[in-house]
């Protein structure tokens, strides 16, 4: 009988400190040691989304936006003829919801890499189907799904931050790629 109600009891005083213990790993404010953020990465990520007139969502560009900081960017900081990651930190990925044309190539729904080749006058701009990458390292063409060129624009004012944006065109969409003083339109069209 001893046994019993010892065990009883034992069991009773688990169910009463076991919620205590929940509500401490619950803590609503932490001290400065205990809450520990990261820092604003220099060169944060930001995506572009192209929805349609139906708001249905078509295509989206996630990237890294690094700063010009007073920089020659095209041609010293990133150099001419080299593949990029277009951006910083882990290579851009462009994600489609649904098939477009992009050159004379239809690219199936899906994710991709989007790396490019800044030139003086225009641009090699690649989707790549190795996805999940740093950098420009790992880039092979084996993987390429399509490349385009296209030429290099001159921006209306200084680009501090790399910006993506997409904007519709008659076809489709145009992906905007800009930084510094210079900007490139690389068009996706619609598949019928």
């Amino acid at each position: 009988m001893k046994k019993f109600i010892i065990g009883g009891l034992s069991a009773i005083c688990l169910l009463i400190t076991n919620p205590i213990n929940a509500q401490e790993d619950d803590k609503v404010n932490f001290t400065k040691e205990e809450l520990k953020f990261s820092k604003m990465d220099a060169s944060p990520m930001d995506l572009a989304l192209y929805r349609d007139k139906n708001d249905a969502t078509v295509a989206r560009v996630i990237y890294s936006r690094p700063q010009k900081r007073n920089r020659e960017i095209f041609g010293k900081l990133i150099p001419y003829g080299e593949v990029w990651r277009t951006g910083a930190n882990e290579a851009t990925e462009l994600t489609l919801y649904q098939d477009m044309k992009v050159a004379d190539a239809v690219v199936k729904a899906g994710t991709y890499t989007l790396y490019s080749i800044p030139g003086e006058k225009e641009w090699t701009v690649i989707l790549n189907s190795k996805t999940n990458t740093w950098g420009s390292y790992e880039y092979t063409d084996k993987e390429d799904k399509v490349r385009i060129k296209v030429p290099v624009r001159q921006a209306p004012n200084t680009i501090e931050s790399l910006s993506m944006a997409f904007q519709e065109s008659k076809k489709g969409a145009d992906l905007l790629i800009g930084w510094d003083s210079s900007y490139v339109k690389v068009p996706f069209e619609n598949v019928k």
